[in-house]
C-alpha cells in the first residue's frame, strides 16, 4: 500500500496477529445476510469515513449509500427484483456480473437499455439459474462509477448446505485517493492510466476497510468467497496459517477442488470461492496477503482465539454443479480477436466509427486500444453473429504490452488449454501481455452480449465489443 502523506500506517508481524497504526476506523459490518433487503437500490452520493481520522469524511458513490453495497442473497433459481433508483449526478445503470440473464435485464446501457437519468428508476427483474458467488456494479461510465464505490455482492445459495463453521464475503479494491484532500481523485480520463496498465489506487482495502480483522478458531472451516472488485489491479493473493481448497472460480464449480496454491491470481471482476481450514495455533494468526510492490501485505488477519475441534475435518469435496450445456471442441466455429494498442503497443491506426485514424487522433480522442483494427466497436458489424445453441472457439491474441481481464457477458466459457482439454468454466479470463488464449462456449442465451477488458479504463478507450446471438 502507498504510504498517504502524514500518516504512517504500519502493521505488526502477522504473527502478532494484530493491526497496528493510527486511527485506523472500520466501517459498518458488511458481508451479513440481510433478512429482508430493500426493494429499492438507491444509487446515491455519501460520505463515508473512508481514511484514517485525521483525513475527515470521504465522499464516494454507493447504493442505499454504502460502499461495498449491501449483500444481495437469494436461493438457486430464485427471482430478484430490484428497482434502480437514480439519485446520482449522472445516469447509470447495473450489471449482474456473472449472472446468466435475459438479456434485457444485463445492464449495459446503449446495449441493452438506456442508461436511467437522474431522478429517474429502472426496475430489473430476473431469476438467478447458477449457485455461486457473484457481483452488481454499474454499467455507464464504470471507470468512474465503479471506482466511486458502485458495487455489490450478490450470492446464490446452494440448495443443501455446505459442512462449514461459516463464510466470509471479502471484496478487494482499491482506492485513489488525493492524500491533500483525502477525495477520490477524479482524474478519470488521464491518459497514462487509459494507456498503460489501469487506474490503479494508492489505499487497498478489504470490504471497504483497510486492515480488516477477523477472530477465528483452530481448525474451524470457512467458506471464503473472494471478490476483485478494482478498477484495475490484479491481486496476487496467498494464504497463511490457513489449508485448502478452491472450489469455485467466477461463480462456477470445479468438478474437483484444486488445494490451495502458493499463489492465487484474482484479475479485475474475478472470483474464487475457497474452502480453508484454520491450521494456525491458538493465540497465533491466519491471514490472506497480496503481493504490493513486490512485498506480501496482509489482506485480510484472522486472529486465532480458541479451538473449534481438535482435528481437522476429511477434505472438502466438489460443489453441485450448476447446469450447464457442454461444448464440443469437434464442432466448435473459430473466429479470432486480436487486441492491439495502448503504450509501447505499435498500434498505426484502427477504424473509429466510420473513419479510419491514426494513433495520435485516436489518441487526442482517449482512444488508445483495438480489437481487430476497430475502436470499441458496439455498432455493426458484432464480432460475430451467432445462431442460438451454436458453439464456439475464440482465440484472443494480446498483442500489448499489458496484461487484460476480458469479460463475456451472458455465458460461460471454458479456458482451452494448450493439450485442447477444456478448463473451468468462466466468465472472465486473464491475459497476459503477449499470449493467446482460446476460450470456448455455446451460445445458448439469445441476444447482444458485450465482451470487453475488464480493467476498466481499456473498456472506456476502445476494448469493447459484442456477440449477436439470434
Amino acid at each position: 500500500m502507498t504510504k498517504l502523506e502524514q500518516t504512517k500506517l504500519t502493521r505488526r508481524g502477522l504473527m502478532a496477529g494484530a493491526l497496528a497504526g493510527a486511527g485506523l476506523t472500520a466501517l459498518p459490518v458488511f458481508g451479513q445476510s440481510v433478512a429482508s433487503p430493500p426493494m429499492d437500490l438507491r444509487a446515491q452520493v455519501a460520505m463515508k469515513r473512508l481514511l484514517p481520522e485525521q483525513y475527515g469524511m470521504t465522499e464516494v458513490w454507493g447504493y442505499n449509500g454504502g460502499t461495498p453495497a449491501g449483500e444481495i442473497r437469494v436461493a438457486q433459481g430464485a427471482r430478484v427484483q430490484r428497482r434502480l433508483v437514480n439519485e446520482l449526478p449522472q445516469s447509470t445503470s447495473i450489471h449482474w456480473h456473472g449472472i446468466r440473464i435475459d438479456n434485457a435485464m444485463d445492464g449495459v446501457s446503449g446495449l441493452t437499455q438506456d442508461a436511467v437519468e437522474t431522478g429517474a428508476s429502472f426496475d430489473y427483474d430476473f431469476v438467478a439459474p447458477d449457485a455461486g458467488t457473484y457481483w452488481y456494479h454499474a454499467h455507464n461510465r464504470s471507470m468512474e462509477q465503479v471506482a466511486r464505490g458502485l458495487y455489490g455482492p450478490l450470492i446464490v445459495e446452494e440448495a443443501d448446505a455446505l459442512d462449514i463453521d461459516r463464510e466470509e464475503i471479502f471484496m478487494f479494491d482499491d482506492w485513489l485517493v488525493d492524500p491533500a484532500t483525502g477525495q477520490i481523485k477524479d482524474d478519470f480520463g488521464a491518459a497514462h492510466d487509459l494507456s498503460h496498465g489501469g487506474r490503479s489506487g494508492n489505499y487497498i482495502v478489504t470490504n471497504g476497510t483497510f486492515g480488516l480483522t477477523k477472530q477465528v478458531k483452530q481448525n474451524e472451516r470457512l467458506r471464503l468467497r473472494l471478490i476483485n472488485t478494482a478498477n484495475a489491479r490484479i491481486f496476487q493473493l496467498q494464504f497463511t496459517g490457513l489449508a485448502g481448497w478452491i472450489v469455485a472460480l467466477d461463480g462456477m464449480p470445479l468438478a474437483t477442488p484444486e488445494p490451495l496454491s502458493a499463489t492465487l491470481l484474482l484479475g479485475p471482476a474475478q472470483r474464487a470461492d475457497v474452502i480453508v481450514d484454520v491450521t494456525a495455533d491458538e493465540g497465533g494468526a491466519a491471514g490472506i496477503l497480496a503481493m504490493l510492490d513486490q512485498q506480501p501485505q496482509p489482506q485480510v488477519l484472522f486472529d486465532v482465539t480458541g479451538r473449534a475441534s481438535t482435528n481437522r475435518r476429511p477434505e472438502a469435496g466438489a460443489l453441485p454443479p450448476n447446469d450447464h450445456t457442454m461444448v464440443s471442441l469437434e464442432q466448435t466455429r473459430r473466429i479470432e480477436l486480436k487486441m492491439e494498442g495502448g503504450a509501447m503497443g505499435g498500434l498505426r491506426s484502427a477504424m473509429l466509427g466510420d473513419q479510419n485514424m491514426g494513433f495520435r487522433e485516436l489518441a487526442n480522442a482517449g482512444q488508445f486500444w483495438a480489437f481487430n483494427g476497430a475502436i470499441g466497436r458496439m455498432e455493426d458489424p458484432p464480432l460475430a453473429k451467432l445462431e442460438r445453441g451454436e458453439q464456439v472457439r475464440l482465440t484472443i491474441a494480446n498483442e500489448t504490452s499489458f496484461p487484460h481481464a476480458m469479460h463475456l457477458h451472458g455465458v460461460h466459457f471454458h479456458e482451452v488449454s494448450e493439450d485442447g482439454s477444456l478448463g473451468p468454466l468462466r466468465d472472465t479470463t486473464l491475459l497476459a501481455a503477449g499470449r493467446s488464449r482460446d476460450i470456448a462456449f455455446v451460445a445458448d442465451n439469445p441476444g447482444d452480449w458485450l465482451f470487453h477488458c475488464h480493467m476498466l479504463g481499456h473498456a472506456a478507450s476502445g476494448m469493447m465489443t459484442r456477440f449477436e446471438v439470434t
